[in-house]
């Protein structure tokens, strides 16, 4: 299903930047062949797609390495007893297999979920998280975790990747063909311009102008849905061990930001900063205050 959806919304992004693209050619006066204007869609596509999708397959193991991850199969003290039987009964009520889970050293409270597919996912603490929060505030993090798992945040995340880097690809390259072409005073319509692009040398330096401002653009969307993401699996969480769990274990994460925001200016633990205002359009996560507000608000009846 998910492959399916993943084709079905390649093509969807095709013919929509083929209606744009069309209308942007028509309007700069710029010139391509039909069989030139394909290929550049699908290099787009292919491009925008295979690096997320790359990333997506690698993500356990790339995780596994950058963060140090030790798998933990059989528990050696109560607290890894504890976080393996929380898993097992989380990702038990989500419908979920048991994930792998893992613990790394870090002072840092934190924890995340990875994994190209729900049922083989990975579910990994932090030391300090496993050994200074109690076991509620544990819970409500572990089952924020599952949520994600269960939601398929990870594939739906590529998914959205893959489909912003198609656009930033496309518009990127007609925007520089049509500066290009007027900065070297040529028209894209005459026959011994050699080239639609103009000079070489100008296209590829727009070219690459355009992306990083189309870029940025797109990472506005890809965080304005992360938030959205991690609202929905705050609220994964409450439904599974209660509002309370999950309101304490962010209460937590506050006191600790309290006390590291001053030296490092920002909090590793699901991504949190401080920031307000303009600069929370480019966070991943939403200010701790308006998470603990909106989960007061869920109904977990």
């Amino acid at each position: 299903m998910r492959i399916l959806l993943y084709v079905l919304m390649q093509i969807a992004v095709l013919v929509v930047v083929s209606i744009v693209g069309s209308i942007i050619f028509s309007l700069f006066g710029i010139s391509m062949s039909g069989s030139s204007y394909t290929g550049l869609l699908v290099m787009c596509a292919i491009f925008g797609c295979v690096g997320s999708l790359i990333s997506l397959f690698m993500s356990k193991s790339m995780c596994k390495r950058a963060f140090g991850v030790r798998t933990l199969v059989s528990p050696t003290n109560s607290r890894e007893a504890f976080l393996l039987q929380t898993v097992s009964d989380l990702a038990n009520r989500s419908g979920l297999n048991m994930p792998e889970v893992g613990i790394y050293e870090s002072n840092d409270l934190n924890a995340f979920a990875t994994g190209h597919n729900k049922d083989a996912a990975l579910v990994a603490v932090s030391s300090a998280l496993l050994y200074n929060m109690n076991e509620n505030e544990i819970k409500g993090v572990l089952g924020h975790e599952i949520s994600h798992v269960a939601n398929g945040d990870m594939v739906t995340m590529t998914l959205l990747q893959g489909v912003l880097n198609t656009f930033v690809y496309f518009f990127s390259y007609i925007a520089s063909m049509a500066v290009s072409a007027a900065l070297s005073g040529r028209s894209s319509d005459d026959e011994d311009s050699g080239s639609s692009v103009g000079n070489p040398f100008v296209f590829y330096m727009v070219n690459s102008l355009f992306q990083i401002v189309f870029g940025i653009l797109a990472n506005l969307i890809l965080m304005w849905f992360s938030r959205w993401r991690e609202y929905r699996a705050d609220a994964g969480s409450a439904k599974l061990e209660g509002k309370n769990c999950m309101i304490e274990a962010l209460e937590a994460l506050k006191r600790a930001t309290s006390v590291q925001s001053k030296q490092e200016g920002q909090f590793s633990a699901f991504c949190i900063n401080g920031a307000s205002g303009l600069s929370e359009l480019f966070m991943s996560h939403p200010t701790l205050d308006k998470r603990i507000a909106a989960l007061r608000l869920v109904n977990t009846f």
